[in-house]
């Protein structure tokens, strides 16, 4: 067995102000810059929520930047 298909522990998803997203422990304070997104649950199914949802991968700022030149 893996460590992936034992780990029983429960993730956060989060997000800091770039709208960068990733994973954080639950039982961790969420470090600074990062805030919990509201979805929690295995890291395979908090994986797939960020899968489904960060359909941009760059930074906020350089979005703005972009629209802002064109």
């Amino acid at each position: 067995m893996t460590a992936a298909e034992t780990d029983e522990q429960t993730y956060l998803v989060v997000l800091n102000d770039e709208l960068q997203y990733s994973i954080w422990r639950a039982d961790a304070d969420v470090p600074a810059g990062w805030r919990a997104e509201g979805t929690s649950g295995t890291k395979e199914a908090c994986l797939a929520h960020i899968d489904r949802v960060w359909t941009d991968m760059r930074p906020l700022s350089l979005r703005q930047r972009m629209d802002a030149s064109s």
